[in-house]
C-alpha cells in the first residue's frame, strides 16, 4: 500500500464537541499540507495519524503492515515533528540523534552515516558536540528536522516545521523536507505561506465540516 487511508474518522477530546467528524482521506506519498486556523483540528489529525491518539470511531490505513496504534509502528514507521521539538536540553545535539536511532532500532553503522549526512546538510556539523540547550531557535528547529528523518520513516508527521523561523531557516528546512519526503506519505500541519509552494496537496480545514467550526 503505498497511501495512508482515513476512514470515516470522528475524534472528540470532550463528549459531544467533535474536533474531527466523518474525516476520509487518502494520504498519497508526497508532502500533504493541513491549512486551517489553531483549533481546527490539524494537530489532532496528525497524532491520529501518528498512533498517538485513537479514533472515537472510523479506521485508519497505514501504508505498511502495521498496527497503527502499536509501539511498533510508532517506533520504526513513524516519525514526528512536535511543535515542542522535544530535545533532551542537556544532552549533545549528536547523542540526541543518537538515543533517537537506538530507540527506533537502527544498525550502528546506518544511523552514524546518516547522523553525520543530515548535519551537513542541515548546516549542523560543526554544533554536534554542542548542548542542545545552547542552540539557536533555528538550529534547534532544524536539528528536531534531523532527528525526524533519520531512520526514514513511511509516515513523517511535521508540526508546523517552520514556527517563528527567518527566510533563510525556513529555506533550508523546506528544501530537506523536499530531498527526503518525496517517497514517504508526509503530512505537515503549518499557518506558513512559505511551506505551500513545496505541497503536492493541500487540505484546508476551515472547509472541514465540523461541529467545533
Amino acid at each position: 500500500m503505498s497511501v495512508y487511508r482515513c476512514e470515516h474518522l470522528c475524534f472528540s477530546y470532550k463528549k459531544g464537541r467533535p474536533v474531527l467528524k466523518d474525516f476520509s482521506y487518502a494520504f498519497p506519498k508526497g508532502i500533504t499540507l493541513l491549512r486551517g486556523y489553531s483549533g481546527c483540528g490539524k494537530t489532532t489529525l496528525l497524532k491520529l495519524l501518528g498512533g498517538y491518539l485513537k479514533p472515537d470511531s472510523g479506521a485508519l490505513k497505514p501504508p505498511v503492515d502495521a498496527d497503527p496504534f502499536s509501539r511498533e509502528f510508532r517506533r520504526r514507521h513513524v516519525s514526528y515533528l512536535f511543535q515542542g521539538l522535544n530535545l533532551l536540553p542537556l544532552l549533545s545535539l549528536e547523542k540526541n540523534l543518537a538515543l533517537c536511532a537506538e530507540i527506533s532500532l537502527l544498525p550502528k553503522k546506518i544511523w552514524r552515516e546518516r547522523i553525520d549526512s543530515l548535519l551537513e546538510d542541515l548546516g549542523l556539523a560543526e554544533f554536534r558536540k554542542a548542548r542542545a540547550d545552547t542552540l539557536s531557535g533555528g538550529q534547534m528547529q532544524r536539528a528536531a528536522l534531523a532527528r525526524a528523518l533519520l531512520k526514514n520513516p513511511s509516515v513523517l508527521l511535521l508540526d508546523e516545521p517552520t514556527s517563528g523561523l527567518d527566510d533563510g531557516n525556513t529555506e533550508i528546512i523546506n528544501r530537506k523536507i523536499c530531498e527526503r519526503a518525496r517517497d514517504t506519505v508526509c503530512v505537515i500541519s503549518t499557518h506558513d505561506a512559505r511551506i505551500a509552494e513545496i505541497a503536492d496537496a493541500v487540505i484546508d480545514f476551515e472547509q472541514i465540516r465540523t461541529e467545533a467550526l
